[in-house]
């Protein structure tokens, strides 16, 4: 008897289980890590089919949100599976972009600055006990709250940053390209190139402090914790 009750209760864990896996957006995030596999796998041999990939899969970014809040198909694992393949996604770009360009230096230090500021974001939300890494109502940043609280917002300064980030890619001629000679010929020839990389650089400079504040805001809630902790 007991064994039968024990498999009965694991049954509709196992459904609910596989369910949460087949959401809607968790089935979009798969598709964008196979579309960026794809793309980058052919990133220097076909550039633009691997530039549409890499924003065909950013849009699908903003639409696994919208089918979450839609379908009411939010969940933990798919928060994480999207920060995870947004993080991975960018690292990849500019880990490519530190070896066309020179000084390489700057896209490892942004990579550095991405991964670390979402990683503490998460980590102090969880030690906050908060149910997502979005909410910062609590923060004295005015910034930091106006980038998580306003979609709009938060949606330029990422899609800045990618764009920026892709049209450095397109613009490389060469496998080794010095990075400020690239941006003062794109700015020379061509005022649309010129708008685009301005307009989209102004979102990544928000972005980047964003980013700062966001490690000097995470760090003070680990250190806090500790110090509560003790006392």
């Amino acid at each position: 008897m007991a064994n039968s009750r024990s498999t009965k209760s694991t049954k509709p864990q196992k459904q609910s289980t596989l369910a949460v896996y087949l959401y809607i957006p968790n089935i979009i995030g798969y598709i964008r890590i196979l579309l960026n596999c794809v793309g980058f796998a052919i990133c220097f041999q076909d550039k633009i089919l691997f530039s549409l990939l890499y924003l065909v899969s950013f849009v699908c970014d903003a639409l696994d949100g919208w089918f979450a809040r839609k379908f009411n198909q939010v969940s933990t694992f798919g928060a994480v599976l999207d920060m995870v393949t947004d993080r991975i996604s960018t690292a990849c770009l500019l880990l490519i972009l530190s070896q066309v360009y020179r000084p390489g230096l700057i896209f490892i230090s942004l990579l550095a600055l991405d991964i670390g500021s979402h990683w503490l974001q998460m980590y102090s939300t969880f030690l906050l006990g908060k149910s997502s890494h979005k909410d910062v109502k609590d923060s004295n940043s005015w910034l930091f709250r106006a980038y998580y609280r306003n979609r709009m917002f938060m949606g330029y300064c990422c899609a800045s940053c990618e764009v920026l980030y892709i049209m450095l890619f397109l613009l490389a001629e060469n496998q080794i390209e010095s990075l400020p000679l690239v941006l003062g010929n794109a700015v020379q020839q061509s005022w649309v190139k010129a708008g685009i990389l301005g307009l989209a650089g102004f979102g990544w400079g928000i972005k980047q402090l964003v980013n700062v504040i966001q490690i000097k805001t995470a760090a003070d809630v680990c250190v806090l914790y500790d110090i509560n902790k003790k006392q």
